[in-house]
């Protein structure tokens, strides 16, 4: 089988994975990278072609780690399976979970990595910010994004949508992303535009703002 076609990062992708490359590690020999947003922001679109300007670094999607009893609630899974070994220069072991089956699968191995992509929504948690070298927010309102969410994911997936629309606002209501991330991140009709964000950590040679392509058509 081939692999699904994914199209060349462009410039203001590659700014961003050479400004990550610059940072210091944050967890052991680690850079850890949040990517987060509401569900259905374009999160694991970004994430891949980020990951691709990075050289092909690891992306662990939060996806694997939450589950249908915990949407939420997988701090601790997050912290004993990867980012305890990880800040120890180890291989890190994680149980993906079937979304499907509803059970979790046998570990999988993650060897420390110069840069690791966390991506899901709950990425910039309170409890994992301090491991964290970057905080990327996907910037897409709410109501846009489950609705593309929603739409993607057809009419067999409404159950879930319903539960989970309730439970995202829960959880960003007591503990926000979005004030804390590093840089916004916004898709455009051709590629993206990297933009400071609300905390403010842009030094000043580097550009507070860098897209692809002719602005976007408000």
């Amino acid at each position: 089988m081939n692999p699904p076609f994914r199209p060349a990062p462009g410039p203001a992708v590659r700014d961003l994975a050479a400004r990550i490359r610059r940072l210091p590690p944050s967890c052991g020999p680690v850079r850890l990278v949040g990517v987060d947003g509401h569900a259905g922001s374009g999160k694991s679109t970004f994430a891949g072609e980020l990951a691709a300007a990075l050289d092909g670094a690891p992306v662990l999607r939060l996806d694997d780690i939450a589950s249908h009893d915990a949407l939420f609630d997988w701090t601790g899974r997050l912290l004993d399976q990867v980012i305890e070994p990880l800040s120890h220069a180890r291989t890190a072991h994680y149980a993906p979970y079937d979304w499907r089956d509803r059970r979790f699968g046998p570990p999988r191995p993650l060897p420390p990595a110069p840069v690791l992509l966390v991506e899901g929504v709950g990425a910039g948690r309170r409890a994992l910010r301090s491991r964290l070298a970057l905080l990327l927010w996907m910037e897409l309102p709410p109501e846009e994004a489950w609705a593309r969410g929603r739409s993607r994911d057809g009419e067999e997936q409404r159950e879930f949508w319903n539960a989970w629309v309730p439970a995202e606002r829960r959880h960003f209501a007591d503990d926000p992303s979005r004030p804390f991330a590093d840089l916004l991140v916004r898709q455009r009709g051709q590629g993206y535009e990297v933009l400071a964000g609300p905390a403010g950590t842009v030094g000043p040679d580097q550009p507070l703002t860098h897209g692809d392509g002719p602005p976007a058509v408000c």
